[in-house]
């Protein structure tokens, strides 16, 4: 079916009038005495909304008083008539708080087959623009929904009473004008067989379930807390019928197959893939949210060689297939990541082809062809989560992981460092527009994730590349956020207080740069002037004698012009201390003679 067949993905309004506390003791009589149909509504609707705000105590003996009244009363059904609509509506408002009226009401609905002459009624109000009967109908028809019922839900979303079920629903009082659900569901939404289902009671269930949700979600979306209690057997219902067309979908063991060989079949029309794409996405979501059911799920993928299928298909051209199988790589790194990493190292050993699942992901980081966004935040959680030493743990040895990183260093470093060594060329300057500014944003993110998590890996690829000159030089960018992400790469560096790190920093007089954009921010207040300081701050506080000599000895005179000169006060402070102690040292023990 379609991949719209439980959730339409749209979100409507909900809207109540407030009442005031003091009716909400009003019986079915009272209703029939008030005249106007607004003023009916707004008690109707008042019976929903007001309780949260009445004391407990008068709570406690309103609804107690109530309930007495209304199931001591003889329960009826008025007769299906145009001049009976009021009393109808205050008929299906009074039974709420009364669940054993609800019973009987749900009950005698059904046996009369009420709700199709209330659609009949609506069909007659409908084309002569009754705009009170319709109104009407729209209380009598959501209240209906309200008694929460499934006797109910199977007649109302039936075939032959849906739309008529909708079309009571679009005449919301509150709206100025009607909504158009009728509309949206037969032609925008109107589901279509992407694989074919076999089974026809299958097809019936998804028919209904589609429908029940669109109610659901799109018609009825965010009821008052007091509401919310009403729709627990209709959300039961949906989740019900949603994990048996699962069951039944993942028995037929025609089904996924033939769903992957469209896919991936270069035949299958563009339009046709992406609606295979957006149906397996929401099967694979609701599949992982079944913790009874994910592992044989993940197994059934396993066995239909899911991983390298997901892996093509993030290469294929069309955006909309390439996201939905990033969505669901993120689903299986979620619910599975072991699974994926298992695949990625065992592809890593085996293989030296470029198109690899991780290849994908670096490669789709770093070209996004959004000119907007450069960098998916979604992907690179992903990536993060492949490559972290730590969550390989549960499926590696550590000469395993050692091992991966090496050929990860070795083979897919390079592709997620090309933008940024290509870009900090002299000529950079002439390429720094927002695309290009975000794409180097992310990947120093993921940079300095790799400082953190690969130690040993990282330093190696950094004084061998000489990275960090590189990442320092988009501290001139006009793109403040991208002189900030190259900031915070040194800092990176520089909290892993190695002295190797540090011997590499002062060698190539790496301070410079920051040393600048401290000077060029002096009389400004942003978050790169607060950040360099910070640097600056954490240095002294850690008290690294290697940088401050060199900081202090290099940049003292120039940083004398900042107007924040505590912090570099401070440097000069444990400078001369540590020089005092190590003249006191020499004085007392004399030079050491090194034989």
């Amino acid at each position: 079916m379609s991949p719209t067949f439980w959730s339409l993905g749209v979100r409507g309004m909900d809207q109540s009038a407030g009442s005031d506390p003091s009716d909400i003791t009003m019986t079915e009589e009272h209703l029939r005495q008030l005249e106007g149909q607004s003023i009916r509504r707004t008690v109707q609707s008042g019976l929903l909304s007001c309780f949260p705000l009445v004391p407990f105590g008068y709570w406690c003996h309103s609804l107690e008083v109530t309930q007495d009244l209304l199931e001591s009363e003889e329960e009826y059904l008025p007769t299906c008539e145009l001049h009976r609509l009021g009393e109808i509506a205050d008929l299906v408002a009074s039974v709420r708080l009364s669940r054993i009226r609800k019973q009987k009401l749900a009950l005698a609905l059904k046996n009369e087959g009420y709700i199709p002459k209330l659609l009949q009624l609506f069909q007659v109000c409908e084309s002569v623009k009754n705009t009170e009967g319709l109104h009407l109908l729209f209380d009598i028809v959501r209240g209906i929904l309200y008694l929460d019922k499934t006797i109910l839900f199977e007649v109302m979303f039936s075939d032959e009473c849906i739309l008529g079920v909708i079309g009571c629903l679009e005449y919301d009082p509150c709206l100025a004008q009607p909504a158009w659900h009728r509309e949206f569901l037969t032609k925008t939404a109107k589901l279509q067989e992407v694989i074919p289902i076999r089974d026809p009671e299958l097809r019936q269930k998804i028919r209904l379930t589609s429908r029940a949700q669109y109610i659901r979600t799109i018609i009825m979306p965010n009821p008052s807390d007091f509401e919310a209690g009403f729709l627990s057997t209709l959300n039961s219902f949906i989740s019900c019928s949603k994990e048996e067309i699962l069951q039944a979908l993942q028995k037929d063991e025609e089904f996924l197959p033939e769903v992957f060989a469209q896919l991936t079949n270069e035949a299958t029309a563009g339009e046709q893939q992406c609606e295979l794409m957006k149906f397996f996405k929401e099967f694979c979501a609701f599949s992982f949210t079944l913790p009874e059911k994910r592992d044989e799920f993940l197994q059934t993928l396993a066995k239909l060689g899911f991983l390298p299928i997901l892996e093509r298909l993030m290469g294929m051209g069309d955006l909309q297939v390439r996201a939905a199988a990033t969505d669901i790589l993120s689903y299986l790194v979620e619910f599975s990541l072991a699974t994926v990493q298992q695949f990625v190292m065992q592809e890593a050993q085996k293989s030296e082809n470029d198109t690899q699942l991780i290849t994908e992901v670096i490669e789709q980081i770093i070209c996004s062809p959004n000119p907007e966004f450069g960098g998916d935040n979604q992907l690179m959680e992903i990536l993060c989560a492949l490559i972290d030493p730590e969550k390989m743990l549960a499926i590696a040895s550590n000469l395993e992981i050692f091992e991966f990183l090496d050929i990860f260093y070795d083979r897919y470093i390079q592709v997620l460092t090309a933008p940024l060594l290509a870009d900090t060329s002299e000529e950079w300057y002439e390429i720094d527009n927002y695309q290009t500014a975000e794409i180097l944003a992310s990947v120093l993110q993921l940079l300095s994730f790799c400082v953190e998590r690969h130690k040993y890996h990282m330093k190696i690829f950094i004084i061998k590349k000489d990275l960090l000159r590189r990442t320092l030089v988009l501290m001139k960018s006009k793109h403040k956020f991208l002189a900030l992400c190259a900031l915070r790469f040194m800092r990176r560096i520089i909290g892993l207080k190695d002295e190797l790190y540090n011997h590499y920093i002062t060698l190539g007089n790496l301070f410079e740069p920051v040393v600048n954009a401290v000077l060029d921010n002096r009389n400004k207040c942003n978050l790169l002037k607060s950040a360099s300081m910070e640097l600056f701050e954490f240095i002294r506080k850690e008290d690294i004698h290697f940088l401050i000599a060199h900081i202090v000895e290099n940049f003292s005179d120039a940083l004398e012009s900042v107007k924040n000169i505590h912090t570099f006060q401070g440097l000069k402070t444990k400078y001369e201390q540590e020089k005092y102690q190590q003249n006191e040292k020499l004085n007392r023990y004399g030079p050491v003679s090194v034989l």
